[in-house]
């Protein structure tokens, strides 16, 4: 029910805006990479469905992945994501990016250290907490039993010690006024860029900027715009 009034929301507020995408020229090939998406904690795929949307119309393969965010830790969790990355049909010569939110970054980094797929892209990862979140250590005495991830996400807890190969582009997009991970918790050893928008944690997929960042760094290993 909270994610199905949050599409609602993001229909309203015009998340696949035309201002938010790159035009497309008829006569250039558009690329058919896969992108995988990975929502965060207490969510479900809905949350993701502007950034899937965005994507799908800038020719991208899309894998809007599922699954239950409060069972399970990471190590769990990440052997699902990479079977179900495996498993997706995909041609050949095609490379997989990864953007995640919240919790999900942490799979995708799990992916990355264990089970990492053939023809690796790039990685966008939204309000991450690499380096643990004070707020989820503050919160784990007391919905840590409802919510299994919870004790991988502290600082010092098993997600933040997960390796970055170095070959691989990370950019990271955090939220200001984020209110669950903080600019610094945010920030991965080995990242390549790194940006600040002026948003908070649940909303992040919803901006237009957020739209666009994901995009340039997807296309070009960077967050200016091409």
């Amino acid at each position: 029910m909270r994610d199905a009034a949050w599409l609602l929301l993001a229909m309203c507020v015009g998340c696949t805006s035309d201002d938010a995408m790159t035009s497309k020229d008829p006569g250039v090939p558009q690329p058919r990479d896969l992108v995988v998406l990975v929502h965060g904690m207490g969510r479900t795929r809905l949350s993701m469905l502007p950034l899937e949307k965005v994507l799908e119309r800038e020719g991208y393969d899309v894998l809007n992945w599922g699954y239950p965010s409060t069972q399970g830790g990471v190590a769990e969790l990440g052997a699902s994501l990479a079977a179900a990355v495996s498993e997706r049909p995909r041609r050949a010569g095609t490379h997989v990016h990864f953007v995640g939110h919240s919790l999900g970054n942490i799979l995708v980094r799990w992916v990355l250290a264990n089970e990492r797929p053939a023809d690796m892209g790039r990685v966008v990862m939204l309000a991450p907490p690499n380096q643990g979140a004070r707020a989820a250590a503050a919160a784990a005495p007391w919905v840590g039993w409802l919510l299994d991830p919870m004790a991988d996400l502290v600082p010092g807890g098993a997600g933040a010690a997960l390796p970055l190969p170095e070959d691989v582009q990370v950019g990271v997009i955090a939220g200001e006024y984020d209110g669950k991970v903080s600019v610094e918790e945010s920030h991965l050893d080995g990242e390549t860029a790194h940006a600040t928008v002026p948003a908070v944690h649940s909303f992040l997929m919803l901006r237009g900027d957020v739209q666009r960042l994901m995009l340039a760094f997807l296309r070009q290993g960077r967050f200016e715009a091409d």
